[in-house]
C-alpha cells in the first residue's frame, strides 16, 4: 500500500494505492493519528486506486471518522471502486461515511 498526500486549502487529501489490509493498516493508522494530533480535521480519503480493504482497514477509517466528528471536523471518502463499495455496503458503512463518486464532488463539501 502507498499513501499519496496533498493539501488543498484546509483539506488534506490522502489517496490510497493498493491493498489496505491486516499487513499494512498500521501505516494508515499512524498517519491519520499524526494528522489528527496536529489538529487537521478535514480529511478526504481518495479510494480510486485502492484494490482491497480488510476489516482492519475499515476499523482505522471508522476510528478516524469518530475522532474527527468529535471535534466537528469532516472526514469524507471518494472514488470507491465497485468491489470496495460492495464491502462498504455489506458492512453497513455506506450509511456511516459520507461517500462521493469523485474527488471533485467530495472537495465541494469542504
Amino acid at each position: 500500500m502507498e499513501l499519496i498526500e496533498r493539501k488543498t486549502g484546509k483539506c488534506m487529501i490522502i489517496s490510497i494505492k493498493g491493498r489496505l489490509d491486516t499487513i499494512n493498516y498500521s501505516i494508515l493508522e499512524k498517519r491519520l493519528t499524526e494528522l489528527l494530533d496536529q489538529n487537521i480535521d478535514r480529511i478526504l480519503i481518495n479510494c480510486a486506486q485502492m484494490d482491497y480493504v480488510s476489516s482492519s482497514g475499515l476499523r482505522i477509517l471508522l476510528m478516524a471518522l469518530k475522532r474527527i466528528t468529535m471535534v466537528k471536523g469532516k472526514f469524507v471518502l471518494c472514488s470507491l471502486q465497485d468491489n470496495i463499495r460492495e464491502i462498504f455496503e455489506i458492512s453497513g458503512f455506506t450509511t456511516i461515511f459520507e461517500i462521493h463518486p469523485n474527488e471533485e464532488d467530495a472537495l465541494g463539501v469542504f
